[in-house]
């Protein structure tokens, strides 16, 4: 079976739900296939693009680029970046296909494809906005993420919140409002937010300062230009005598692209790094041997290892519930259209069909994360998604022990997506973790964790 496991209702009926019968080759020769010929329903259509599809997947995979050429023409008449959910997902993996084929020729892919950069931070901030209106899974992970922390820091006098990265301001809002209401008033409240670029940063500090105002919360806000995977464990300037929380929201998986030393030049993007690499291992001298991290370790186990060490009540960890770090292209290819199917399909359900938000969504934030998947390798690929499992084994590796997340924020949570006037949101509790689900497929994870030295 090629079928992932939760798809149902309108996913159920869509063609992604017969994935296992498609063969996987290429027509001999590229010819055009007979159902071609004539007009298609919607759900032909469908089958037919993912038979088009995985015939290009497979011979981009195998080089062989005048049957995926062919498979490519033949998508084009039929998908389209304004049609329905299975026309627009085909359109934008479809561009990512072409965009791997072009890594053949350098000199076209340099030609064509440099000069089409994709969406500026505004942009990209605009559709990560849009993102959490339409499909509000991040605002209920983040109200999760909020729950556990209160929680934790239940009678702390002085509370440092390190945000990983991913995080909306509107969240750390909702967290002010939270701590302002405790019966013992609130606490000094320090909150650390890593993000790349300054001006993000800029904004979200004066919001919250003003509110923290006008609440009556101390507050102090410490921003740290960097990606994570550049990130060094000092400027995050933990102080003894804190309670420090860690979130993260769909951030830790970058951090695997720094492991991978296979070739990143794709014939598109170029990274030129330091011979120490991106931070180097600046995060390194802060583990501590308790933690059962090796000096041979990944980066992101000597990342993991670097919190342990920094002694944190909660770590909050929200990613995407995917498989999409497959080094064989046609695996994470297929693992990758049906989780995008499934965001495409909710996202049909939230907007009408000429929503200009969703079409941000859809080319700005979930297009490149496609492209990225599919047509980048290398430490160019960062979009390295991993389910739980993988990660709960990499956090209890660094020192990490789960934390069971409160019935209370699964009754919040469960309440918000019924709130939404849609059956398709759902919140699934599994081996102590939240997963968000639209329908029966489950899109994010969430979990908690702390250093066993709490236990």
């Amino acid at each position: 079976m090629v079928q992932d496991e939760g798809s149902s209702s309108s996913v159920t009926s869509s063609p992604l739900h017969n994935f296992s019968t498609m063969p996987l080759h290429a027509s001999p020769g590229g010819a055009a296939a007979p159902w071609l010929a004539r007009e298609l329903r919607s759900d032909e259509r469908g089958l037919c693009l993912i038979h088009l599809l995985l015939n290009c997947a497979a011979a981009v995979g195998a080089g062989r680029l005048d049957a995926a050429n062919a498979a490519l023409e033949h998508i084009a008449s039929l998908a389209s970046p304004d049609g329905d959910a299975m026309q627009r997902v085909a359109a934008a993996f479809a561009e990512a296909l072409a965009r791997r084929a072009l890594r053949a020729w350098p000199g076209l892919c340099r030609a064509l494809l440099l000069p089409r950069a994709g969406p500026t931070p505004a942009e990209l901030a605009a559709a990560r906005r849009h993102f959490l209106d339409l499909c509000p899974f991040l605002r209920l992970a983040g109200a999760v993420a909020n729950q556990s922390v209160l929680e934790a820091m239940e009678s702390e006098k002085i509370v440092h919140v390190v945000d990983l990265g991913g995080a909306d301001a509107t969240q750390w809002l909702e967290l002010l409002h939270l701590l302002a209401a405790r019966p013992e008033g609130p606490p000094h409240l320090r909150l650390t937010a890593v993000h790349e670029h300054r001006d993000v940063l800029t904004q979200t500090a004066m919001a919250l300062t003003k509110e923290a105002e006008r609440l009556d919360v101390p507050f102090q806000f410490n921003p740290v230009v960097s990606r994570l995977e550049a990130l060094d464990a000092e400027s995050l300037r933990v102080k003894t005598g804190e309670a420090l929380a860690v979130t993260s929201s769909l951030q830790l998986h970058c951090l695997l692209a720094s492991d991978d030393d296979s070739s990143g030049k794709d014939g598109c993007h170029h990274h030129h790094q330091s011979s120490n690499g991106k931070g180097g291992d600046t995060n390194k001298r802060q583990r501590s041997p308790e933690s059962g991290v090796s000096p041979s370790t990944s980066r992101a186990d000597a990342f993991l290892g670097a919190l342990w060490g920094l002694s944190p009540k909660v770590v909050v960890v929200t990613e995407q519930e995917a498989s999409h770090n497959a080094a064989p292209l046609t695996e994470r290819f297929v693992e990758a259209l049906n989780y995008y199917a499934a965001l495409f399909d909710c996202l049909e359900s939230a907007a009408p069909r000429g929503s200009v938000e969703r079409a941000r969504v859809e080319r700005w934030l979930l297009g490149e994360e496609v492209k990225n998947i599919v047509a980048c390798d290398g430490t160019d690929r960062r979009e390295r998604h991993e389910r739980l499992d993988r990660w709960a084994a990499r956090m209890e590796g660094a020192g990490f022990a789960r934390v069971p997340l409160s019935y209370y924020a699964l009754l919040q949570a469960r309440r918000a997506a019924q709130g939404l006037g849609c059956d398709g949101f759902k919140v699934r509790e599994e081996k102590v973790a939240f997963f968000l689900c639209w329908q029966d497929r489950a899109i994010f994870s969430v979990s908690a964790w702390r250093g066993r030295r709490f236990d």
